[in-house]
């Protein structure tokens, strides 16, 4: 990328990153050549700049320097910058909540000012900067950004091009935006139908098929080199067949150790063949595999010998949010990182409170519970993925190219191309592709997938109105649904996990609209499971709620495609427990 396009902010920094030349920080004052290699950098390190290292945490702010209380109240500083350079960050995880991510150039920006801040402080070594931009229900960074519709969907393709291509046009841009590390893609294997956390976010309930597209993601996002993104699949040993949300409770997974084999070993092992540059762990209890009572994050048995010694992983191994209730359950917080060590972790991820965390590896390994040899181990595998992937060469991003990369006519199309090969028809009893309706109305879950959706019916020509109702309509929004339905000549109904139980008004909203004597076409736009749970005249799986979508399922609506997508999951039948209303691979198409 050529200096002159660099903001000066940037220019001035980067010539710190120059082996031999005199240099300058962005005070003026002068420094020595900052060393180029992970060894190099390692042994100039102190032992509170390596532990530093391991850390990956979040700032509050739209700048490196923009001053928010949040930031004081945390961390005890004022500024994003301040937090990378008092506690010698390895990382920082980019969140809309922290009022990080509000455009491309904005997160440019912010980006090269925290590496800025971090080459210019004790060890000088340069930020993973990351986010969770799994697309689909896990997207942290919305338009303009090219938007896809997650893994199921790209699962109802079977096509491993397809999730190669989503995966490297998602890299390029998060690298345009100055992001190095994407915790993607998500590896589990969702098994359990009523799993509340993983869903859609996995590819498949096959194995052998999440594991292919899985591999694909990988290589599609770190295929593009330096303009690539390191890839983190995830949770490691497996974490699809639960009925528990790791973020509030700790699952209890019983598979033992020929089911793992089985269902939850592939798509890892996968990922680790196509050269994942990092493995996330799971807080999750596999009591038949390890009978210590330790969430994965924090098994020797899982991350030591499972991890590294059976599947042969090298590479960058990082914990899940330590935030997490999974695991803080049974320690402390100045306990869980020292005890994620010792089990074989390396990048720790969002402890609940950052000094106590950085407190308790310090005396670990003052006290002799971790050496310092244990320490360089994780930092030695961090810094050689930083070097691996051109970060420590040249952190940087070129904020006037963005607007060109992020969300390009390009990369918008081919999203298009893959969404529309994603929509998956289960039912069609004669309403499907819609004949000439006048008066269509959308209503369901989703305030924005109903005005996406009205809104590109609309533009077909009929009149089109959104009348969203939410994932638990009142009785009161119900009422108003069906008499609106009364007049329109169809009525196309969005479900999001009425499956849980806490959802169930929206099958009560379905079964309504069937009784308003006009066409209904009902529209899982998360889980397919939904399908399974209610007939309706006809029924379409989305996978995703993403306006991309809405406008891939209103050319199968009117038959301007033909469906294609084929369910990578069996949808079971709610009124008959052991049997499938819609087998693994069913999909109508004309």
């Amino acid at each position: 990328m050529p200096l002159k396009s660099r903001t000066r902010r940037a220019v001035i920094a980067l010539s710190a990153l120059v082996v031999g030349a005199a240099t300058l920080t962005t005070t003026g004052s002068a420094v020595s050549p900052r060393p180029q290699t992970a060894d190099e950098l390692l042994r100039e390190m102190s032992l509170e700049e390596k532990v530093g290292q391991l850390f990956v945490t979040y700032a509050y702010g739209r700048t490196a320097n923009t001053a928010d209380p949040a930031n004081r109240e945390e961390f005890g500083v004022d500024t994003p910058a301040e937090v990378v350079r008092k506690y010698h960050l390895g990382g920082i995880v980019h969140f809309s909540w922290t009022n990080s991510l509000y455009g491309p150039e904005q997160i440019a920006r912010l980006s090269n000012g925290m590496q800025d801040a971090a080459i210019n402080s004790g060890g000088r070594v340069p930020l993973l900067i990351s986010t969770d931009q799994e697309q689909g229900k896990i997207t942290r960074i919305g338009e303009p950004a090219t938007q896809f519709p997650g893994n199921m969907a790209l699962g109802a393709t079977r096509s491993p091009e397809d999730a190669r291509r989503a995966a490297e046009i998602t890299g390029r841009e998060l690298r345009a935006m100055g992001l190095n590390m994407n915790f993607a893609p998500d590896g589990d294997v969702n098994v359990n139908p009523q799993n509340p956390v993983i869903g859609v976010r996995s590819f498949s309930s096959d194995p052998a098929l999440a594991a292919e597209l899985t591999a694909a993601q990988v290589r599609g996002y770190q295929g593009a080199g330096e303009d690539g993104v390191s890839g983190s699949v995830k949770h490691f040993p497996g974490h699809g067949d639960t009925a528990t949300d790791s973020h509030t409770g700790l699952p209890v997974i019983e598979h033992d150790r020929q089911q793992w084999e089985r269902l939850d070993k592939p798509p890892f092992a996968a990922a680790i063949e196509a050269g994942t540059d990092s493995v996330m762990s799971a807080h999750i209890v596999v009591p038949k595999l390890d009978d210590s009572g330790n969430p994965a994050t924090l098994s020797r048995t899982v991350l030591g010998g499972m991890l590294r010694a059976e599947l042969g992983y090298r590479g960058v191994v990082v914990t899940d949010s330590l935030q997490m209730q999974g695991v803080r359950e049974q320690h402390p917080d100045g306990e869980i990182p020292v005890l994620a060590l010792q089990a074989g972790a390396d990048m720790l991820l969002m402890p609940q409170n950052l000094q106590v965390a950085i407190d308790g590896v310090l005396a670990a390994v003052r006290d002799g519970r971790l050496t310092e040899q244990r320490i360089d181990e994780s930092v030695r595998r961090i810094l050689e993925l930083k070097q691996k992937r051109g970060v420590l060469a040249d952190p940087f991003t070129d904020v006037s190219q963005v607007g060109s990369k992020v969300g390009s006519p390009e990369h918008r199309a081919i999203a298009e191309e893959i969404t529309d090969r994603s929509t998956t028809v289960l039912r069609n009893e004669n309403v499907l592709p819609l004949e000439d309706p006048a008066e269509v109305l959308v209503t369901g879950a989703g305030e924005d997938a109903t005005a996406a959706l009205a809104e590109d019916i609309g533009a077909r020509g009929p009149r089109s109105t959104a009348l969203p109702t939410g994932e638990q309509p009142t009785p009161q929004q119900i009422d108003r649904a069906v008499a609106q339905a009364a007049d329109n000549d169809v009525t196309v109904v969005l479900t999001n996990a009425a499956w849980d139980s806490d959802n169930a008004a929206q099958l009560d909203l379905v079964n309504r609209l069937k009784q308003a004597g006009k066409p209904v076409v009902a529209v899982a736009v998360r889980d397919p499971y939904d399908a399974g749970h209610v007939d309706a005249p006809a029924w379409v799986a989305t996978y995703s709620d993403k306006a991309v979508a809405m406008e891939s399922l209103t050319k199968v609506l009117f038959g301007e495609t033909s469906p294609t997508g084929k369910l990578p999951v069996a949808v079971p039948d709610a009124d008959r427990p052991g049997s499938e209303k819609y087998p693994f691979g069913f999909g109508l198409t004309w």
